[in-house]
């Protein structure tokens, strides 16, 4: 600014123009014509003054000429006034030529004469000076009372438009102009949008409703931040639009709206007619930009805040809508287990109303059992400890029954701080129920099937296999009797003999089968070294039993499903691995024992759940997860294409 500023003035104070319109003010007349009145009696002794005036000058201890210089500080004085202390050093410069000849080679006192019209000419400046001082003073004030005034009016609001319209109505009425513009920078499209004005008409609004950042005056001071004046608009070649012509604007001022040196956008201020807009306006109109832009940035932090407010009452009534209409119980409670809040859900399952339920601590639902799971919980979740999600608990309903519960629990943090917990539960009582009834009938078929197993493996045993003993006898006696049997029916009876043999194999294999005696009578871990030796010989591939641990008896039932669950992985490495060897391994300890079978086969590719084991013909596999989980054990199975297989058995005793 400062430099275009003086480029300027330069301009305007040497131009032919600028003499020309100096020229043209009756000040410059009127002071030429009272220089010219006061030197000509200056220098012509013929003309008398009045005897009255010349006593008073006489009494007052003044001559004629002394008194005549003391007039030469009216025009400077008020050259002061007209043209600002140029021209009244002007002026004085020119007194001082009109009382120098007279004061050197004319007066009687030539040194009383210099010393006077020395004085006038410092005094004369000095007055000069001095008001020019308190004018400034007196201008700077009226520029601070401006820019109060209006930094008042633009901070009384945090409304963008309430801003803008009362920003335009103050700078009209502080700087005197008949158009005021007010563009806005949009950042994303690279524009100046016009977001208020004054004084110009629709179609010149439509036309400068957006500008680019370059474009024309406006664009141009948005671009370098620097502030732009032009005396006459239309003439200006720096202008786009031929809009500001056709609306007849002629001198303009446009400086940057900024805020922390960002520019926001542009105001501009412009007349109809032709004015000399000086450096104090210019600066005041940057010093108003200034008070605008910072409360345009604080209106639109406003706005922001105040949609992000909205966004945030928005989500929070969604939460809410979502909170109180949720299938689930959700409820929260702060560290001392003190209920803030729950839903509809919440109240449906504890048999409590909303509000009692805001009234009373989760201790009142727990036993004491529930109550340690919940502390655990709680314990692990603060310590940052991963938690198995969803975990079962039990709760005490209002009516005294208990509820299994689904529950997902989180903490509830403030500035980085716990201050709570928020629990997601569903009630899968019935269907615990369920599972509990099936497992329970599971059990019983499964028992049901093992006693027929156990029925049938005796029958096979005491009866079939002993008839088919006495039948092989007969035929015995039948071959060694002397009854004239011919060889040819001796053979036969021998090839009979040895089939009857091949049957009571069979039979007993299916019999130990259905129900391996070794297993009642002596244990688990003898029934699996059987049941390995039995599948070496059947099969040959090489089956290695490794014991780690005392071995001893368990739970008839427990033995019962390791043993079947053992068999059937065993029957998989036959039927399909294709191995050459297979290890079972037994770990035994106080609280469970471990049953590992692997092999060296072709494996295969696991499902992603048990589920699809049913669906992909895995019976076999489906019915070892389902028997474990009678007796509250678990299976995992590893495998995959060209590396085996590996079954892990794990069950508590």
């Amino acid at each position: 600014m400062t430099s275009e500023w003086l480029g300027y003035i330069v301009v305007h104070r040497l131009s032919s123009r600028g003499w020309f319109r100096v020229i043209s003010k009756p000040s410059f007349w009127l002071i030429l014509a009272l220089l010219v009145l006061i030197t000509i009696p200056h220098y012509r002794e013929v003309i008398e003054q009045p005897s009255f005036f010349a006593n008073l000058l006489a009494n007052a201890g003044l001559d004629r000429h002394a008194f005549e210089r003391i007039l030469y500080l009216v025009p400077i004085i008020w050259a002061g006034f007209a043209f600002g202390w140029k021209g009244a050093l002007i002026t004085s410069i020119v007194a001082l030529a009109c009382m120098l000849p007279r004061a050197i080679f004319i007066s009687s006192s030539p040194k009383d004469a210099l010393f006077e019209t020395g004085a006038v000419f410092i005094l004369g400046n000095a007055v000069v000076f001095g008001v020019g001082a308190l004018r400034g003073e007196r201008e700077h004030r009226v520029r601070l009372a401006a820019i109060n005034y209006i930094s008042n009016l633009v901070s009384q609001s945090l409304e963008l438009k309430q801003i803008l319209d009362s920003s335009i109505d103050s700078i009209i009425e502080v700087m005197n102009v008949d158009v005021v513009l007010i563009f806005l920078l949009d950042d994303e499209a690279g524009e100046l949008a016009l977001h208020a004005h004054r004084g110009v008409s629709d179609s010149f609004v439509q036309s400068v409703n957006r500008l680019k950042l370059g474009e024309g005056l406006n664009g141009m001071v948005a671009q370098t931040g620097e502030p732009v004046f032009t005396k006459d608009a239309s003439k200006d070649l720096r202008l786009t639009k031929t809009a500001v012509r056709e609306e007849g604007i002629r001198s303009q001022i446009i400086v940057p709206l900024k805020s922390k040196g960002e520019v926001m956008g542009t105001i501009c201020v412009a007349m109809h007619s032709h004015r000399q807009f000086n450096r104090d306006e210019v600066e005041l109109l940057a010093a108003i930009g200034n008070q605008i832009g910072v409360a345009i940035e604080n209106a639109s932090l406003y706005e922001q805040e105040h949609k992000v407010a909205e966004q945030l009452r928005a989500s929070e009534e969604r939460y809410r809508e979502l909170f109180q209409n949720a299938h689930d119980a959700i409820w929260v409670h702060d560290m001392e287990g003190n209920i803030v809040s729950a839903n509809m859900a919440a109240a449906r399952l504890t048999g409590h109303e909303v509000e009692e339920l805001c009234h009373m601590n989760v201790k009142a639902f727990l036993s004491e059992e529930s109550l340690n799971i919940a502390k655990d919980i709680r314990i692990r979740m603060l310590q940052g400890k991963p938690v198995v999600q969803p975990y079962e608990q039990r709760l005490i309903t209002k009516g005294g029954a208990e509820a299994i519960l689904k529950l997902t629990t989180n903490v509830v943090e403030v500035n980085g701080e716990p201050v709570g917990f928020q629990h997601i539960a569903r009630d899968v009582t019935q269907e615990k129920r369920m599972e509990e009834s099936l497992r329970f009938y599971l059990s019983q078929i499964t028992m049901a099937q093992e006693e027929e197993r156990k029925r049938i493996a005796r029958e096979l045993h005491d009866e079939t296999i002993q008839s088919l003993v006495v039948l092989a006898r007969q035929l015995d006696d039948i071959a060694s009797s002397d009854k004239g049997l011919s060889e040819y029916k001796r053979i036969l009876l021998s090839i009979l003999r040895g089939r009857i043999n091949d049957i009571m194999a069979d039979v007993r294999r299916l019999s130990q089968d259905l129900r391996p005696p070794a297993l009642d009578r002596l244990g688990l871990v003898p029934a699996l070294e059987w049941l390995a030796s039995d599948v070496e010989k059947r099969s040959g591939i090489n089956v290695e039993v490794k014991i780690d641990g005392v071995g001893r008896r368990f739970p008839a039932e427990v033995e019962l499903v390791l043993f079947r669950v053992a068999q059937e992985a065993l029957r998989n490495v036959l039927r399909h691995s294709q191995a050459t060897s297979a290890e079972v391994a037994v770990e035994l300890d106080d609280r469970k024992i471990k049953i590992t079978v692997k092999d060296n086969g072709k494996g295969f590719d696991l499902p992603e759940t048990t589920g699809d084991l049913v669906k992909q013909g895995r019976l076999g596999l489906a019915g070892m997860q389902e028997r474990i989980q009678l007796i509250g054990g678990s299976l995992e199975i590893e495998s995959s294409s060209d590396e085996g297989t590996v079954v892990v058995i794990e069950a508590p005793v």
